[in-house]
Order: C-alpha cells, then sequence, then structure tokens
C-alpha cells in the first residue's frame, strides 16, 4: 500500500529540505558554481556577497545586464536560466536547456532533485560515478573568475564540481532514501593529449533513474517511478537511453511495453554493465508533479495526464490484439467441431446480444486485509442491476497487458482503498470508479486516488463505509478513538495506520446503502452510452 503522508505534513517536515542541500557543500562548490556562471550564463544564488562584490567589480560592464538574474529571490537552484527571463517557456522545466561543459542541479522540489550533465559525459559505475569533461579552452571572463577563486584557495584540483544526487523520487521520506543507491557527478577539466576511455558511445542522452526504495508496490511503481519517467522523458521523443540503478529483470520485463514507448533503445544496468557509456548529455532522476498525476502547466507542449492514458493505449494493444486472435482461434476451433445447423443462428444473435450490450463492471477483489467479505452478494446486486460482472483478482504475477484489457473495456470500477486502485488509469475518461474507504484511510483515498481519477476525467465516487460495515466496530468499544475519531489515531503515526487500518480491518458492505451508488453509477453509464452509440463499440 502506498505510505501516507499528508502534504502539509511534507511541507513542515521538509522546509528547509531543498536550502540544506544547496547549503551542504557550499564552501566546496563555491568554485564551480562561479565557473559554470562563467561559461554558460548561468549562476548560483547563494554564493557569498564577497564574491559577488568582486565580480561586480570586475565585471561592471556586465552588471546592468546580470543585475536582475543575481537578486532574484529563489534560492532553491544551483543554477538557472540559460536564456534572457524575458524569453524562457514556463513550461520548460529548469536546467532542460544548458551549455556545453556544464552541471545543472535543481534541488527546489520536495520531492526529487535533477541534475543535467551537457557535454562530454562519461560512466565509471565501480565508483558510482559520472564525469563531465570540460575543455581547458575558456574565455577571459572565465580566466579571470578562475584568478579569483586562486586567491582563495590554496589547493586547486582540475576537479571543477563534486555534487551528488539520489535519483528517486521521494526525496523528503529520510527511511527509504537511505536504501537508495547514490551517484557522484563530477566535472573536470580536460587535459589535452589525454585519452579518455569510451567502451560505448551514444549519440543520444541518457536519463538516470533508481528501481528501487518501494519499488515492489504497483502504486509506487507508476507514482514514483513509471509516470515520472514519462514527465522526464517523453520530450526526447525516444531518442533517449535509460540507465538504471537498482536494476531488476522482473521489472523490465512488466514495464517494457511502457518502456519501448518512451524509448527506442534497450535500458542499461548501471551496476551491471560496466563498460564506460558515453553521453552528450545526462539527466540524473526523474521529475514528478504529483500523486498518480502529470501537470500539463510544467511540461512541454502542455502534455497532460491524458497523453500518458494514451501512451498506455500504445504500449498494452498489440499484447491485447495477440490475446484476442488466440481467443478467437480457440473460439473457431471449438465453432469447427459444432454442428453446422446451431452456428447458422450464431451470427443474429451475436448482432442482437451486442446491440442490447449491459454495462461493464469490473470488482477489484482482496483477499485478507480490506477484502468485501460479503463480495458474492455483491456481485449479485449489480447483476440484478443490470450490468455484466466480472470479478478480478489481480496479483504480483498477473500480466498487466491483461488488467488493461479488462479495465479498459469496463465502464464502472469497484475496488476497496489500497494500490491496486492504480489500475483506475487503465479505464476509459468518462468511466465511473467507485472506490470503498475503509475507516482511518479518507485522506490517502482522496489524495492518492480520488483527486486523480477526477484529473483523468472519471467519475469519481467515494464510498465512505460506516463504523457498522467495518470488521473493527466488533473489535473495539463503540466509544474507542478507533471508531469514533479515527484521525485521532492515524496522527499518532504510519505504523498505527498500518496495524490498524490497512491491515487490521475488512469490510462488510451495507448493500442497501451500496446499492444507492451502484444504481447512480449505472444510470449515468446507461445514458452515456444511449447519448453516445460509438462509446459501444471500444
Amino acid at each position: 500500500m502506498a505510505r501516507y503522508q499528508r502534504h502539509h505534513h511534507h511541507q513542515w517536515r521538509k522546509v528547509d529540505k531543498p536550502y540544506a542541500a544547496a547549503e551542504e557543500d557550499e564552501d566546496s562548490q563555491t568554485t564551480t558554481f562561479l565557473m559554470e556562471f562563467a561559461n554558460s550564463g548561468y549562476y548560483y544564488k547563494r554564493t557569498s556577497p564577497k564574491l559577488l562584490y568582486l565580480l561586480f567589480i570586475s565585471f561592471l560592464s556586465c552588471s546592468f545586464i546580470l543585475a536582475p538574474h543575481l537578486f532574484s529571490s529563489n534560492t532553491t537552484f544551483s543554477l538557472l536560466y540559460s536564456t534572457p527571463i524575458e524569453d524562457m517557456n514556463v513550461n520548460v522545466p529548469l536546467c532542460s536547456s544548458i551549455s556545453n561543459g556544464t552541471i545543472c542541479c535543481d534541488r527546489s522540489s520536495i520531492r526529487s532533485d535533477i541534475c543535467v550533465m551537457k557535454g562530454d559525459v562519461r560512466t565509471h559505475s565501480a565508483s558510482s560515478t559520472i564525469f563531465l569533461y570540460r575543455s581547458k579552452e575558456a574565455s577571459s571572463f572565465q580566466n579571470h573568475v578562475s584568478d579569483v577563486v586562486e586567491e582563495n584557495e590554496e589547493d586547486e584540483t582540475e576537479e571543477l564540481r563534486h555534487t551528488k544526487v539520489k535519483p528517486y523520487t521521494r526525496k523528503w521520506e529520510t527511511s527509504v532514501m537511505d536504501t537508495i543507491d547514490e551517484l557522484q557527478l563530477v566535472a573536470k577539466k580536460d587535459t589535452p593529449g589525454m585519452h579518455h576511455r569510451c567502451d560505448v558511445q551514444h549519440d543520444v542522452p541518457a536519463v538516470f533513474f533508481s528501481t528501487g526504495g518501494y519499488t515492489g508496490n504497483v502504486y509506487h511503481e507508476f507514482n514514483d517511478g513509471i509516470m515520472p519517467l514519462f514527465i522526464t522523458s517523453q520530450r526526447f521523443n525516444k531518442k533517449v537511453v535509460f540507465v538504471i540503478l537498482e536494476y531488476h529483470n522482473w521489472w523490465v520485463t512488466k514495464y517494457g511495453d511502457i518502456v519501448s514507448q518512451l524509448s527506442d533503445y534497450q535500458p542499461i544496468d548501471f551496476s551491471g554493465d560496466t563498460r564506460t557509456h558515453c553521453f552528450p548529455e545526462v539527466t540524473v532522476g526523474l521529475r514528478i508533479h504529483d500523486e498518480l498525476t502529470v501537470d500539463s502547466s510544467l511540461t512541454e507542449g502542455n502534455v497532460s495526464i491524458v497523453d500518458f492514458r494514451n501512451l498506455l493505449d500504445r504500449a498494452y494493444w498489440p499484447r491485447i490484439r495477440s490475446l484476442i486472435q488466440d481467443e478467437e482461434r480457440e473460439a473457431q476451433e471449438k465453432h469447427s467441431a459444432s454442428l453446422a445447423s446451431e452456428s447458422s443462428f450464431e451470427p443474429e444473435s451475436e448482432v442482437q446480444e451486442d446491440q442490447f450490450k449491459k454495462p461493464k463492471l469490473v470488482i477489484i477483489s482482496r483477499n485478507g486485509s480490506r477484502a468485501i467479505t460479503n463480495e458474492n452478494f455483491l456481485v449479485r446486486m449489480a447483476e440484478q442491476i443490470g450490468f455484466e460482472v466480472n470479478v478480478l483478482r489481480p496479483d504480483r504475477t498477473t500480466e498487466l497487458a491483461k488488467i488493461y484489457r479488462a479495465l479498459n473495456a469496463s465502464d464502472v470500477m469497484i475496488g476497496v482503498h489500497g494500490a491496486a486502485m492504480t489500475h483506475f488509469m487503465f479505464m476509459r475518461p468518462g468511466s465511473v470508479f467507485i472506490q470503498v474507504v475503509p475507516l482511518g484511510t479518507e485522506w490517502a483515498a482522496e489524495e492518492y486516488y480520488g483527486e486523480p481519477a477526477r484529473k483523468l476525467g472519471l467519475k469519481y465516487i467515494g464510498y465512505q463505509i460506516l463504523t457498522r460495515e467495518s470488521s473493527l466496530y466488533a473489535k473495539y468499544d463503540k466509544d474507542d478513538p478507533v471508531l469514533r475519531d479515527p484521525q485521532s489515531v492515524t496522527k499518532m503515526g504510519w505504523e498505527y495506520t498500518k496495524k490498524i487500518y490497512l491491515d487490521g480491518q475488512t469490510v462488510r458492505l451495507d448493500l442497501r446503502r451500496f446499492r444507492k451508488r451502484l444504481v447512480r453509477a449505472y444510470d449515468y453509464i446507461f445514458h452515456r452510452l444511449n447519448n453516445h452509440p460509438h462509446l459501444r463499440s471500444q
């Protein structure tokens, strides 16, 4: 299940995080930031006042041009705009356009850090390092800055900058980030005549990310990995190589259909492939917007969650067609063995059945915690209302294309709050998603699935159970905070939420009460299909 963390909790816990990341190596990085500023037109806003004063005196002729940049109020970026502010596209992420020989890090997000390296970039997996070699040729402006730096440093080395990043999208959650492999990003001077080893030369950029952390949970696989990968890489139009830390063969197999829609190249196992890979540009880390969504205002070309949904369509339909062909082949074999007189009436009945097709309802079934204990009665009631019901019991080994096929063809999905609700993204916009919300899960149900479902264009219905519909009703006194005030219990910490509300309760639906929601969904779908007959064939 998803780790429950309220956003306002994130903010007070993490308010100093971006600044801390920038301040961590401030003394050692001041030199590098200044040199990068000279090389690319970027600047680092936390540079000491003394150095800013020296720069101002040394480059008085440029002060009027640089002033708007130097006094900007934002202090969370290592480097900023490579183009004038007035010409910037607000949808272009920071660090997405930089000069050769530059490392640019955006540490402004509470969710993830992003660093971009451009130029002669080479990997060294044994030391978990990515090197950027920069030519010693420099303008007089850069040389002057170097002279200033040498007066403040006793020992200048060829290393121009050294920073670190963990390419995973839960930067605010220390417990899981402690398990993520860290990459060293090093910019060095390129000495003339020195040959740098390069085993594999790539002519397209690379994106580095980790499939560690909470990978293994479908919510986190999509929210922390697949969707940020889409957000980060879609601008490359598939001309990009994915380099994976904590590489898992099963992950590549499970999400291969999606990955192949984002890249024309096979992913690289960073630790397992010890060869030196050379790239013209590297992005380390993934951008993430919100829970299971894509914010079009933050992407180039106004790419949205609907575009991600369309990508899933392209990814899974080839496999779905193959499944359909296999089923048709089996049906043909059975048909050829049947009597000709019986088969002659089939076409007419099939057409007739299609004309009066029932709305399709998929129930995502659970075993154990948060299971619907009277699920069989729910199925019977839904069929009486008029639904064609399909009970889906996915597990970690279930092929995603099969889940996608079932939900893409459905009109309504019902499920109890949990990671499997991530599959609402497999439904077509305009469909109905009914989430059964157990005690103690109200906020998470809305934040992680309810609101994202609306953004996708689904009609979302949250069914908040009553205390008597929970198995906890029989375990605790009616005045116990577990029943009377679940929020006070969840505030005590994740371990209480997990033990009591996620792992410790099942649901027995009040079918008379739930029927009202189901009838509402049926009427909505019935009118939608009647008003838009073309939807019946989808």
